[in-house]
This record gives structure tokens, sequence and C-alpha cells, in this order.
């Protein structure tokens, strides 16, 4: 059984910092896409990052790009972080980790549709 648990939310001010860690337990390929999504309140879901794990290439929604950094523990590989910077007001979110064997499309674009979700993370920046 796949799981994914988030951790590293939390209250912020505008242009502080925080990292988010999913760890990923229970996937069969050695490889996966790893993705990030956001969902604000009366706001659809959105990409924001996703990440594969064989090439280690990325992707990066407009919005984050030159903020947001999606990466891979060396030592842990099943833990999957992203770093966010110069957060804004608008950052504001529940973040969700998504992982799904099929690398299909992954770290070149806003690929949406994941097998395996995490319980999200609520991330608030205050002006």
């Amino acid at each position: 059984q796949v799981q994914l648990v988030e951790s590293g939310g939390g209250s912020v001010q505008a242009g502080g910092s925080l990292t988010l860690s999913c760890a990923v337990s229970g996937v069969t390929t050695g490889s996966y896409c790893m993705g990030w999504f956001r969902q604000a309140p009366g706001k659809e879901r959105e990409a924001v990052a996703n990440f594969d794990t064989h090439y280690a290439n990325s992707y990066y929604a407009d919005a984050v790009k030159g903020r947001f950094t999606i990466s891979r523990d060396a030592a842990k590989k099943n833990t999957l972080y992203l770093q966010m910077t110069s957060l804004k007001p608008e950052d504001t979110a529940m973040y969700y980790c998504a992982a799904d064997e099929s690398r299909w499309a992954c770290g070149v674009g806003p690929r949406r549709d994941f097998a395996y979700w995490g319980q999200g993370t609520q991330v608030t920046v205050s002006s």
C-alpha cells in the first residue's frame, strides 16, 4: 500500500521560507513521478511542481518558478522536499504531495494525474 505523509507546513510572514517534506512508502518501482499541488479556499487545485526521480528532471508552475525548489533526499531516497522561499500571501494554501509509478510527462509539464496522494499540510503566509 502506497502512503505519502507530508510535513513542514506552518505560518510565515511574507518574504519568509518554509520547506515541506513528503515521505513516500510502498511504491514498487525504483523510480516514479512525484508532484506537489496546492489548493486555496474557493479555488481549484493547482499543480505547483513535479519531479522525475529517475532523471531528476523537474517542472515548476510559473507562479513559483525561481522561488520553489523540489528535491530528493540523497540518503533517504523516498523523502522529497519542496523548498519555498520569498513566500507571498498568495502562496497560502493546503499543499499536497502526490506520486505515481508512471513517469509519463513527468518533470516537463503540469501533469495532474497521480495515483497516490498525501493528506495535505497547510501553509499560511501573512503580509
